[in-house]
């Protein structure tokens, strides 16, 4: 089963907390085990699990990433000023599998699923989503 996840972005770069409708998309799929694959479509977007339960830890990633890849100084930036959003998409790259256990997102209790922003805002984003059965 694939199901695309679309939503707006607000900030040049942030992490948006897409957990919740990850669990929607796997409660309506009736599948009991298995895994959901997502995927981030754009070039210059990926996904991340991280601690989902304190704001600090996402605005920290971004952080990290804009002092380890800053902008402005990509040969790519000379075509669209972005060379730093591809590289940080990149780094962290475009897709997570997570495994469907009794119905359930097996993530531990802190653990989110992350959609990550590195050249917006963004008027729509997709994450496809594709929930297979072990069953």
């Amino acid at each position: 089963m694939h199901h695309l996840i679309r939503f707006g972005t607000r900030q040049a770069q942030e992490l948006v907390d897409i957990t919740e409708r990850v669990r929607t998309v796997v409660r309506d799929s009736g599948v009991r085990n298995g895994l959901v694959n997502l995927y981030a479509q754009g070039a210059t977007a990926a996904l991340m699990i991280q601690e989902n339960w304190d704001d600090s830890v996402p605005l920290d990633v971004v952080d990290l990433l804009r002092r380890l890849i800053p902008p402005g100084v990509w040969r790519h930036d000379q075509q669209d000023g972005n060379g730093d959003a591809h590289l940080k998409a990149g780094l962290v790259g475009p897709s997570e599998t997570i495994p469907i256990i009794d119905g359930q997102l097996g993530l531990s209790t802190w653990q989110g699923i992350f959609f990550c922003e590195f050249d917006g805002p963004r008027s729509t984003r997709t994450v496809v989503c594709t929930v297979l059965a072990a069953d």
